[in-house]
């Protein structure tokens, strides 16, 4: 078994390796088994990296997007097997692209309507797209084609970009490949239908106040922005230099900023709250949030083997949202089947294990996020405690 110390020593490796700083925490039924921070929160000015601290999400911010999706789910407002379309008249019909041994390639109407299962399952059959960089993806170059616009204007609501979007072919008959990428923008437009309002205040009413999780938002409030890590890059000569600004000025209130990327920031215990309600059957702190059956679903392997030769990840398959282990052997693994969670691009790692009551952390802030080396001995380290 690994101990409090050998974690410790974990993440102290980590920074003297070459990260700015990072956080841990893993609960087992309500029992903080491990916390601990270590490093810096700003470089430059030496501001110790601490509990308090937040960090940027990005895709980490699809875990509250499909939890509300499923919680959504599970009250009736619609079905897996609904056509989206029911939802965002604009996609009530798809084309995709046909590929011929030739060479050419057709644009044809698709055989069905994408589904919500498909925007859940990321089987929808779009990349994502956020920026005009060239690109010999074909299915990226019609993305492109129908966003030039909204970039041109400069800011756009996320009901604008779905529309824009509904008119580019996509790159398969929809449930038939897995493919990251633009579902949760339509997860995100059938909440906004289904609720009648902004997603990131559903989030908020359904998922961040009963869940007292007051440090996670998109824009930015109260010391908010002060305490937001830096974001660091390491360039070409392995040097440290703050990132790319225009990330964290989605986070800034305004039109412009309302839409565009995944903005989520979060401290790691806001995040814990989360991930411990789901690896806890849907409570938190006695009340129930959500239903131990709908969660069941959300880890369910949803890939066939097929699709499963398009998902990165050995022993993982992927559920409603989150990629959930099916084969530890595989993967090189020491969790539980059904375990599942998520990373996000700039270092966050989560993963829930309903059979241990587990819920593990991590954050750290870099690009590239290094990702491959720090999450496995997180992960193997945490299951190290039971």
């Amino acid at each position: 078994m690994s101990t409090k110390k050998d974690l410790d020593r974990l993440l102290q490796s980590f920074v003297e390796r070459g990260l700015p700083g990072c956080s841990l925490k893993v609960i087992q039924r309500g029992n903080v088994l491990y916390e601990g921070c270590f490093g810096l929160a700003d470089l430059d000015s030496r501001k110790p990296l601490t509990p308090n601290s937040l960090f940027r999400q990005a895709s980490m911010s699809k875990i509250p997007l499909y939890t509300v999706m499923m919680m959504l789910y599970e009250r009736g407002l619609f079905l897996l097997t609904d056509p989206v379309g029911d939802y965002l008249p604009d996609w009530k019909q798809s084309r995709k692209y046909v590929r011929h041994p030739n060479g050419y390639v057709d644009i044809v109407p698709t055989q069905r309507p994408i589904l919500i299962r498909d925007i859940l399952s990321m089987k929808c059959g779009l990349p994502y797209c956020n920026s005009d960089a060239p690109t010999d993806d074909l299915t990226l170059q019609g993305m492109q084609a129908c966003m030039r616009p909204l970039w041109e204007k400069g800011h756009y609501t996320l009901q604008e970009q779905l529309a824009a979007v509904s008119k580019a072919p996509l790159a398969f008959e929809p449930g038939s490949h897995w493919l990251y990428g633009f579902s949760s923008e339509l997860a995100a437009g059938v909440i906004e239908a289904v609720c009648q309002k902004p997603v990131n205040d559903v989030f908020k009413e359904m998922l961040f106040d009963p869940l007292d999780m007051h440090d996670t938002a998109a824009i930015f409030r109260g010391d908010a922005q002060e305490r937001l890590v830096c974001l660091y890059q390491r360039n070409a000569e392995g040097k440290l230099i703050l990132g790319p600004g225009f990330f964290d000025k989605k986070h800034l209130p305004g039109a412009e900023n309302e839409a565009g990327w995944a903005r989520l920031y979060a401290s790691v215990d806001d995040y814990c709250a989360l991930m411990q309600m789901l690896a806890c059957g849907g409570v938190y702190k006695g009340k129930r949030i959500m239903s131990k059956t709908t969660i069941d679903l959300m880890r369910t392997n949803g890939l066939s083997p097929e699709q499963l030769a398009d998902f990165p990840d050995a022993g993982y398959g992927y559920g409603c949202g989150f990629r959930t282990v099916i084969d530890p052997e595989k993967g090189n693994l020491n969790a539980s089947l059904g375990a599942f969670g998520w990373t996000g691009g700039f270092g966050t790692f989560c993963e829930a294990d309903p059979q241990e009551g587990l819920s593990i952390v991590y954050m750290h802030n870099l690009i590239p996020n290094d990702e491959q080396y720090c999450h496995p001995r997180v992960r193997t380290a945490a299951y190290g405690l039971l």
